[in-house]
């Protein structure tokens, strides 16, 4: 790929940007210093690189193995900010892309993990390797250790100050074979880093772009988030849609079985059972006199089952109606 072919891809002739902040090997932050930094994420191979969706930035990496630590880290207020890192083998490479030409500000976090304190074999070890921007070597056997007063999972800062003059910014951490390797496991070498910030120090005249959401897998679990929360809400509405609907099917079963049980319409016996069950209406079972006529003393069951307990005849069409009956 030539030059000029890179440079369209990666939009360096498009400025977009007057800073940025990497959270390197880790999740989006944003401390106290209020700088929001990116999350830096993505798996790596040996001679891999990534460029954000915006192309805001970017990182290559070479080297047999890559990859981030994740420790406890209490040296410092921010300490979020060191808990991740990205590791290399031998070559990493991060970019500011797209960024108003002028002078700025960078300062790269780092914090020696992997060392022990104390008198230990453990603490031996030593993580040396150098550091490039724009291509200019800034700091020679940089040791994160060293530089933080011998003690490991302390926060340690390095500032400098570099011209960009074509739309792009290199930060290179490079590893020269010096220090040691297998201290106090197989591969315990090469770069190691935790953030990096860039600021410009002039006045601006473009508005920076928001921070890269990342790629589509973060985009996916918003909407993923989104489409279950709809689902819950739409299952519950659904349930309690069907909860009022047996409640009304119960009370409308429960009122049919009262009025059922009533027996409110009148039950026609023939002339025949009626002298039957009166004895041919014996005057020994009058008990009286009703509105409708005579009323006789029964006990008995008739053909559909029903107890009788007493009449009121009719004297004028012989019908019946039952009072009391079960």
């Amino acid at each position: 790929m030539s030059t000029s072919e890179a440079r369209t891809l990666l939009k360096l002739d498009t400025i977009t940007d007057s800073q940025f902040a990497i959270k390197c090997g880790g999740p989006q932050i944003t401390p106290s210093s209020g700088i929001v930094y990116e999350r830096d994420t993505e798996a790596l191979g040996s001679a891999t690189y990534y460029v954000t969706d915006t192309r805001r930035w970017g990182v290559s990496n070479v080297g047999n193995f890559t990859g981030s630590y994740s420790s406890e880290f209490t040296y410092t207020l921010d300490s979020e900010l060191f808990q991740t890192g990205r590791l290399s083998a031998s070559s990493l490479r991060y970019y500011g892309l797209g960024l108003q030409n002028g002078n700025y500000n960078i300062k790269l976090e780092f914090a020696e993990t992997a060392f022990e304190d104390g008198r230990t074999w453990r603490s031996l070890g030593r993580r040396v390797f150098d550091i490039y921007i724009q291509g200019n070597r800034v700091v020679k056997d940089f040791d994160i250790r060293k530089a933080a007063g011998g003690i490991s999972k302390r926060a340690v800062g390095q500032n400098f100050t570099a011209q960009v003059s074509e739309n792009y910014l290199e930060i290179h951490l490079f590893w020269a074979g010096k220090g040691t390797c297998c201290i106090p496991y197989q591969g315990t070498y090469g770069p190691s880093i935790s953030a990096i910030s860039a600021t410009s120090d002039f006045i601006p005249t473009i508005i920076n772009n928001p921070p890269t959401i990342g790629k589509n897998k973060d985009r996916t679990g918003v909407i993923v988030g989104v489409v279950v929360g709809i689902g819950i809400t739409s299952f519950l509405l659904v349930y309690a849609v069907y909860l009022f609907i047996q409640r009304r099917k119960r009370k409308t079963t429960y009122d049919d079985e009262v009025l059922v049980g009533t027996n409110a319409r009148p039950y026609i016996f023939s002339y025949a059972e009626l002298k039957a069950a009166t004895n041919d209406f014996s005057p020994s079972n009058k008990i009286g006199e009703g509105g409708f006529g005579p009323v006789y003393k029964v006990y008995g069951y008739l053909e559909n089952h029903k107890l009788l307990t007493d009449i009121h005849l009719s004297p004028s069409n012989f019908s019946c109606t039952g009072n009391n009956v079960q």
